[in-house]
This record gives C-alpha cells, structure tokens and sequence, in this order.
C-alpha cells in the first residue's frame, strides 16, 4: 500500500501521528508545491496574486500542501521582512483550503535563521525547513546538527524538516548520516526535503529509519516514481505547481498497484521536463511556465536572475500544447504526442 494518500480538494490526508515536541495533526504527505513568489515587472513582491493562487492549487491542481520560500520561490533573494510578509500572505489565504503550510527559514546567518523560524511559529504555519548554509560551510554532520538544532529551538511546537539540496548548498553530508540519531539532538525532526538524484542515500534514508515516522519528501520532480518505490511518502517540487493534476495521476496509479501506467505519466511528465531542460529550465522559467498554465501573472524573477525570452515561453507552450497539458486547437492532430 502507497504510504501516502493523493490530495483531493475535499477529503483530506488521513495519516494522524505525534511526537515529543511538535504534534501536527496529519503527516506531511503527497504532493507538496514548492510556491512561486508573484513579482511585478519592476520586481516587487506582487502580493494580490496569492489568493488566487491558493485556488488554483486546491481546484485545478489538487495540490494542498506548500513550501514556502524556497528555491523556487527565490527565498534567499528576498529580504527578511519581505519572507515574512510572503509567510503570512500565504498562510492567511490559505485557511481553510491547505491542508499543510511548510515555510522554509534557512539563511546564512544564524539569528536571522531563528527570527524567521519564530515568526513562523507566530502566524500558524504547520512546519518549518532549514537549507545548510552555504557560504561558511559546515564541515560535518554535528557542525551542521549544531546549527539546525539552534533554529529547530526557536519553534519548538513546529514540526521541523532538513532540506537537503547539495547542488546548491555545495554541502556534501549524506543525508543518511545526518538523519542517524538526529532526533536525539532535535525532537521536533518529523522528516526532509531530499533534492538530490542520488537515490542510494535516498534509500538508505528510508531503510534505516523505518520505525520513524519521518516524512520522506522527495525533490526531484522527474525521478519521483523511482523514489516512490524506495519508499517517499511524499514530494516537494516545482512542477507540481502546474503539472499536479498529472503527477497525482501517477501517485493514483502507483496506489492501485497499476505500474504500467504509473510508468506511462512518468515518462509523460519526463517528456516535458527533459524538453525544458534542453532550452535551459530554472526559476525564472518557472514562473513564464507558471504564467502561461494558470493565467494568474508570476512576474520576472528578481536579479541575478533574468527573465525567461519570449522564445522559451513559446517553445514551452508548443510542447505543453503537444503532451496535452494545454488546449490544443491550434495545433493539428499529427503534431500531438498527448499521454495517455
């Protein structure tokens, strides 16, 4: 049996759990969108979006849980004020139609770090997640626990996630090894977001920790079937912002036991993704993808990121149009290579 259930706008997650510190009411579970942040052409946060947002998610996508400032989300371009006002826009739309509202607090400097983590903790967040910092490095797992510990500390009835990304943080501690007694050091440690291709520590990950009831949040989007059978219990990623509908179809298919087509919306969504990466595919085409597919306005990226060309949003619309994610009337029949 799938260790998760698929969101649904009207029933909700059912896996209840506790543990010494933080006791959310359900585990964090399913697809998990990694939020964009709406800017305006001269690169404010364009707050008066997120409502509808919200809605999207919940009615076109059946996406109810979020992370909040993270990779996606430019997390580490805003400034402290503007991550908690983004916190708190989120969490205030959010009532009563999220299930789960994960905001990451991870910054360079320590203190920093915790005052985002209480102001989480303030305005009712679900959870909280904490990248490694990444200019002064640490070195190993206890230099690294030291300092996850001192943020998980100032939210103590906030469940608590690592999120692990070494390709960005260029910090190479195994998550395996990090997880090894980890609660010990942090009781509110309920699980991390494992953004990384490397699918031996992801199941090592796993395997030695069966008796946690640790959430396992996959974050490559491409791979997630492959981590679904290692044993995620979840996935925290940008393309279930748009393409959630079809990922959900996959997790479906994975829960019947119906492999062949779990397999088949797999290979649909790699068909995109692969596409995109060819042409170059990161934040800032994201939130052109994310425009286009949903009609609310994401705005440009804030520098050093530069917005996506008008070639690339017309090359990512084509092939959106072609796997059938988009309308397709104009488009002839034998341009199609919709998924089934």
């Amino acid at each position: 049996m799938l260790p998760f259930r698929v969101a649904e706008p009207d029933k909700p997650a059912q896996d209840f759990f506790s543990s010494s510190m933080a006791s959310p009411k359900k585990k964090l579970q399913g697809l998990v969108a990694a939020t964009i942040t709406p800017m305006t052409e001269h690169g404010e946060i364009n707050f008066s979006v997120i409502g509808r947002y919200v809605d999207y998610l919940v009615e076109e996508q059946g996406v109810k849980n979020i992370f909040v400032n993270g990779t996606t989300g430019e997390g580490l371009s805003l400034s402290i004020s503007e991550r908690c006002r983004v916190a708190e826009e989120w969490v205030t739309e959010g009532r009563n139609k999220l299930d789960q509202i994960v905001i990451h607090v991870g910054a360079l400097s320590l203190k920093e770090s915790q005052e985002l983590a209480q102001h989480a903790a303030k305005i009712g967040a679900d959870g909280i997640a904490v990248i490694a910092p990444f200019f002064l490095k640490p070195w190993n797992k206890d230099v690294l626990i030291n300092f996850l510990k001192e943020v998980a500390a100032a939210a103590p009835a906030l469940p608590f996630y690592y999120y692990h990304i070494p390709a960005l943080t260029g910090v190479k501690i195994r998550a395996e090894e990090l997880l090894d007694g980890i609660q010990d050091k942090i009781p509110t440690f309920q699980g991390l977001k494992f953004s990384d291709t490397d699918l031996l520590d992801f199941g090592q990950c796993v395997d030695q920790n069966r008796q946690q009831q640790f959430a396992f949040l996959f974050g490559v989007d491409e791979q997630l079937l492959s981590a679904l059978v290692m044993g995620a219990t979840g996935a925290v990623g940008s393309t279930y912002n748009y393409l959630g509908k079809k990922t959900n179809q996959m997790l479906e298919a994975f829960e019947r036991k119906d492999f062949s087509s779990a397999l088949n919306h797999q290979f649909c969504i790699q068909r995109f993704i692969n596409f995109v990466v060819k042409l170059g595919f990161g934040v800032s085409q994201t939130k052109a993808i994310m425009t286009l597919v949903s009609g609310i306005p994401m705005g440009p990226p804030r520098l050093p990121l530069q917005k996506a060309s008008r070639e690339f949003t017309d090359n990512a619309e084509a092939k959106l149009k072609s796997l059938d994610f988009l309308s397709f009337t104009d488009l002839k029949d034998g341009n199609l290579e919709a998924c089934s």
